[in-house]
């Protein structure tokens, strides 16, 4: 009896780690001037409403409703207005979560606190600081100790081979370099967000990506450039966490009953 529940307790603990180990994809919604926008190569001064395969209209809510009609149960919000400076969207995105009950990634260009604390206050699961808005990097420690490692999540922001950051981040050399500061703070998920590939189908920035993973142990989010599924099945066996997704599955050349036949995860 004994070796019968230690085999099933190894094909349990072996069905989760196959569960851990798939490549998870989580959609994206940018939002600019209150609506949805088709975000290429971090030209923000070209963004155009969106135009997809999966929706017909350029409204926020009816493109999470749609996301969420695929079957994704995760969103990112990258809030344009609120990054650039301008007013939040906090309304939409709160109706966002209330009518879709969709867990919510958003990057709206948090830089203290009470900005990250209403974001959560209004049905935000995860809160994403941007190293393009971050204003020091001991806000990152703050923001973990504040509202805990799970909800916290840094975006490395990059656009032509740099990282996107206030001066005093920008004493940083490397993208590593940074991580590896972060990670001393408790930092347990990273976005590497590649706005000079986004929307542009290059590809991912695969170096840079080998490189921090050998260095940075944290859950490690991949956006930008990722073309289709044959892409998707590269990064996943690299060991990344999760990858952001818009253009490939506006376009239609990431199919979700094909991806998830594949085995990845939209949970």
């Amino acid at each position: 009896m004994a070796n019968g529940k230690n085999g099933q307790a190894f094909l349990l603990a072996s069905f989760l780690k196959v569960e851990e180990d798939k490549l998870k994809i989580i959609p994206v919604l940018d939002i600019l001037e209150g609506v949805a926008v088709h975000a290429v190569k971090g030209r923000r001064k070209e963004y155009k409403p969106l135009r997809s395969a999966l929706v017909a209209s350029a409204d926020p809510l009816e493109v999470a409703v749609a996301f969420k009609n695929l079957g994704f149960n995760e969103l990112y919000v990258a809030d344009l207005d609120a990054i650039t400076g301008k007013k939040p969207n906090i309304t939409a995105i709160k109706r966002i979560s209330d009518e879709t009950r969709l867990r919510l990634m958003v990057d709206a260009g948090v830089a203290d606190l009470p900005r990250a604390e209403e974001l959560l206050k209004n049905h935000v699961s995860k809160v994403i600081i941007g190293t393009e808005t971050l204003p020091t990097i001991r806000f990152v420690g703050e923001a973990i100790e504040s509202f805990g490692k799970d909800r916290v999540v840094v975006s490395l922001d990059l656009k032509d081979g740099r990282v996107l950051s206030k001066p005093e981040i920008g004493k940083f050399k490397k993208p590593a370099d940074i991580l590896r500061e972060l990670q001393g703070m408790g930092l347990e998920q990273v976005i590497i967000l590649d706005l000079s590939r986004v929307g542009s189908d290059e590809g991912v920035n695969m170096p840079l990506l080998k490189e921090i993973l050998s260095r940075f142990k944290p859950k490690v989010f991949v956006g930008g450039g990722v073309r289709d599924l044959k892409d998707l099945m590269k990064l996943e066996k690299t060991g990344v966490f999760g990858v952001l997704l818009a253009t490939a599955l506006h376009t239609g050349r990431i199919r979700v009953e094909e991806a998830r036949d594949a085995g990845l995860d939209f949970s």
